[in-house]
């Protein structure tokens, strides 16, 4: 057998680099490492990198994912990085959080679907949820002791935690007839309390007012006013969107009703899972009114005008 050539449809297939043993290229010396590394871990030391073996150095990556960071960054300001399996997506956003660094929020095990070790997921939308918490610290206690999950959450001050490696389902937009959300989307919750009766809170607190949004329409009606994300969310927000884009693939597009305008209830693209761009909440279940006013258009068209870098 050609080890080499195996290796490297191997790495094709599921998404790991020689770099994770150490190497730099699909040759000799990497199907040394890979054996040492096998024989370390009580493993058939055969130099390839099979199901068993990506399983389990993936699941030890992601562990202490953050010992695994690059040590320089060529495409933008900072170290800061989101994770899709296993691999490090530059994001032009200083306050970047990962799961297993200090003040990091993690999903539970049992929270979502465990694809570590399985072909490299392919998300093809980005949904948007609000959390109707305080802050990301409370929306992270009530994911995991309500048995969901999402990729990620964005706090007050714009911090963006990631708590899921993109790899993984989360579990944050399924309905019963279809999945979509969950089997093709990336998801992120934005701290918003949404009742104005919690502004004196947010004051109180040290972040200032909120602002209201008094034009919040959905499902075919205009909604109370209420609290509507700090500029700083947004701004973490685009950031993310863009990451994604990059790094992921996710088309910077929105859902669209017949007549080309943003689609402000149940979009069927989104609730079969073939909707490819950015969505919220509402586009997939009645029910949901997250994110209400989030004025996709503009702030994906204020992205767009930005330079894309690129990911060798």
């Amino acid at each position: 057998m050609d080890k080499d050539f195996y290796n490297s449809s191997s790495a094709a297939k599921l998404g790991w680099e020689p770099s994770w043993f150490g190497c730099d290229e699909f040759d000799h010396e990497l199907v040394k490492a890979v054996q040492k590394w096998q024989r370390a871990n009580g493993l058939k030391a055969d130099g390839l990198v099979g199901p068993t073996t990506y399983r389990r150095v993936w699941t030890e990556r992601e562990a202490s994912i953050s010992d695994h960071k690059p040590t320089s960054n060529v495409y933008t300001p900072g170290d800061k990085h989101i994770v899709h399996n296993g691999k490090f997506i530059p994001i032009e956003w200083e306050k970047v959080v990962l799961w297993d660094e200090e003040g990091g929020f993690s999903a539970n095990k049992g929270c979502y679907t465990n694809l570590s070790g399985k072909e490299d997921r392919k998300p093809t939308m980005f949904v948007n949820h609000w959390d109707v918490c305080l802050s990301s610290e409370s929306c992270a206690k009530v994911l995991n002791k309500r048995g969901i999950s999402v990729h990620f959450l964005i706090d007050n001050d714009g911090t963006i935690f990631q708590m899921l490696d993109t790899q993984h389902k989360a579990w944050h937009a399924g309905i019963p007839r279809y999945e979509g959300g969950n089997s093709k989307g990336v998801g992120v919750e934005i701290a918003n309390a949404y009742y104005p009766k919690y502004q004196n809170w947010y004051v109180k607190n040290g972040f200032g007012e909120r602002p209201l949004q008094e034009h919040g329409y959905v499902h075919g009606k205009t909604l109370d006013p209420f609290l509507d994300f700090y500029p700083v969310q947004l701004e973490a927000l685009k950031a993310l969107w863009k990451a994604c884009h990059i790094g992921i693939g996710i088309p910077l597009d929105y859902p669209k009703n017949s007549e080309g305008y943003i689609e402000t209830g149940v979009h069927k693209e989104c609730e079969r899972g073939r909707f490819h761009g950015v969505c919220n909440h509402y586009n997939f279940i009645k029910t949901k009114i997250d994110c209400a006013g989030l004025d996709l258009p503009s702030l994906l068209g204020e992205v767009k005008k930005t330079p894309i870098y690129c990911i060798d």
